[in-house]
């Protein structure tokens, strides 16, 4: 089964602060741990990173206070589950990651990093894995070893006191100031907000105008569109988990053209999905349904009778999307990154044509 919070394969969310309270390690050691003494071997040694382009000093204001990366960082650790993509966009190869997508055990290269949007991008590099979908929270004593020289935690739903522990670690960023709850930012924001730190938030505009250039592309070859509502799911524990508006996913399928089921929004209650009960299968009962799932889970769905009589279906209208296996589209659905997009959208206008 391949579900996400944004792929995040593992519904429930666990909150960060348990994680804080019962780390071991003391706000001394981190910061110590950050220093840039290394021996020439160490693994963390920043000695032939190359620093990020851009204009330095800056200063970017996020939900947990303001961060000032004072010169470009040589050494950055991605906490967000899609931040690293967003990072490589602008250039910068993380030296730690998020693992979104659980990699197969002493599986290598890890699969985070071979998409076919972000495979170049990477090319050798092999970033330490600082968190797996479905931990309590980020690894801080492998954050601390990588001597990150900034920490960028947009993507994410990291909480206060876990941000003022990374901070101890090194300057840190946390997810837009505007977003009211984790993961429902417009994938815009989170590009250029990622971007500023980064000393490119020019760049950042520039990189989410060319992609809504796409979108808009996509909406004038497809007018028919905007008189259809959509909606996009996954097959999770017997139930029909959609996708709000709001999430990555939704804003991918509204952006290409279509009206939004809504109502999901309404009994998902601030979160970026919901699990329906039998009797709310109507809720999905629109003009087209995207479905995330991987193989398997596709065929549990399709002989699941309450799904098969919808509408959309016994007319053939719905997109089954592979998420991780295959081309992966839904994991660039999911992932809504700005090196994600452009195949996601070439791939779901595919879908429907």
């Amino acid at each position: 089964m391949h579900l996400h919070g944004t792929a995040l394969k593992k519904r429930s969310w666990r909150r960060l602060a348990a994680v804080v309270s019962a780390a071991t390690l003391s706000v001394g050691l981190l910061a110590g741990c950050g220093s840039d003494k290394s021996d020439d071997g160490d693994k963390g040694s920043d000695k032939n990173a190359p620093a990020a382009a851009g204009k330095f000093p800056v200063t970017v204001e996020h939900a947990f206070g303001s961060t000032e990366v004072k010169k470009a960082p040589k050494r950055v650790v991605s906490v967000g589950y899609t931040d690293d993509q967003a990072i490589l966009a602008f250039g910068v190869k993380p030296v730690g990651m998020t693992d979104q997508y659980p990699n197969p055990a002493g599986k290598s290269p890890d699969i985070n990093t071979q998409w076919p949007w972000v495979k170049d991008e990477w090319g050798d590099t092999k970033p330490e894995v600082i968190m797996k979908n479905g931990d309590n929270g980020p690894n801080y004593e492998k954050i601390a070893a990588l001597r990150p020289d900034l920490i960028i935690a947009v993507y994410s739903e990291i909480d206060k006191a876990a941000y003022e522990k990374l901070s101890k670690i090194a300057p840190t960023v946390g997810r837009t100031k505007a977003e009211k709850e984790p993961f429902s930012a417009p994938w815009q924001d989170n590009a250029v907000h990622i971007g500023k730190a980064l000393g490119q938030e020019a760049k950042g505009k520039k990189l989410v105008a060319g992609i809504q250039t796409k979108l808009d592309q996509a909406k004038k070859d497809h007018p028919k569109l905007a008189d259809q509502t959509a909606v996009a799911l996954s097959w999770y524990k017997n139930s029909l988990a959609p996708f709000t508006s709001t999430d990555v996913r939704g804003r991918l399928v509204t952006g290409i053209g279509y009206k939004y089921q809504t109502k999901i929004d309404d009994i998902a209650d601030g979160s970026f999905s919901t699990q329906l009960s039998p009797e709310r299968t109507d809720l999905v009962d629109v003009d087209r349904i995207f479905v995330i799932n991987d193989k398997a889970d596709q065929a549990a769905l399709k002989k699941f009778k309450l799904f098969t009589n919808l509408n959309a279906v016994k007319k053939g209208n719905v997109s089954y999307l592979l998420d991780s296996e295959g081309p992966a589209v839904g994991a660039a659905m999911s992932q809504g990154t700005l090196l994600s997009l452009p195949y996601a959208i070439d791939e779901l206008v595919k879908s429907v044509d």
